[in-house]
């Protein structure tokens, strides 16, 4: 199989390292980039990101990505958000205040509640944990970037969760303690994963390899 041109989009506030390392070990060429034409003319793209909303969005638009991102998402190729990367595709987030995003998926982003029937919440939620499916695999490619073994634990750190607006839209959720939330999501050809796959050992790896099938 050849090699895609796979861009990892560069705007401050990514662990592009780890992502970069697991692309090239399920045979990927990757590329880091913040050039606005590498990304929309890449075969495949991949948003990670750690740390605010709002500070991800400011670099986004100061670095004039977000045209190219949604020409990229019109071509119909496959992009795929990872952690703040996934939260960064919904409409808005209440991070801080209540902030834009991309809109590339409805819904938006809300705050773990420190309190759920009188019990304390610890946020963040940090830590392996399990995914439950909410979609069939189909032969279309519904679902199919997730391992179908439901014992795999995924790593997870963060605060917030994405509330998307169409439950058609949610590939995956998660329980933490009485809690359950979105975990992964796909609209038409955009995926997003609140946990990280590229530190979540062989069953993480498995999602960007499934991904250069696409």
């Amino acid at each position: 199989m050849s090699k895609k041109n796979v861009v990892i989009i560069d705007y401050g506030h990514g662990n592009l390292y780890s992502i970069n390392q697991a692309c090239i070990q399920v045979g990927y060429n990757p590329l880091i980039s913040s050039k606005g034409d590498e990304i929309a003319n890449a075969d495949s793209l991949i948003l990670p990101g750690v740390g605010a909303f709002k500070v991800a969005m400011d670099q986004l638009e100061s670095k004039n990505l977000i045209d190219p991102i949604n020409e990229f998402v019109k071509k119909g190729n496959y992009l795929m958000g990872v952690c703040l990367g996934m939260q960064l595709l919904f409409e808005s987030s209440e991070e801080f205040g209540l902030h834009r995003g991309l809109g590339l998926v409805s819904g938006k982003v809300k705050k773990f509640p420190t309190e759920v029937n009188g019990n304390k919440v610890r946020v963040p939620h940090i830590g392996w944990n399990k995914i439950e499916l909410t979609q069939d695999f189909t032969p279309d490619g519904s679902n199919a970037l997730l391992d179908k073994d439901l014992d795999d634990l995924y790593y997870f750190i963060h605060s917030y969760f994405v509330e998307p607006t169409d439950y058609k839209n949610i590939l995956s959720t998660t329980k933490y303690q009485e809690l359950s939330f979105c975990s992964a999501v796909q609209k038409d050809n955009i995926y997003g994963f609140q946990f990280h796959p590229e530190k979540s050992a062989k069953q993480g790896l498995s999602i960007y390899k499934n991904f250069l099938k696409l």
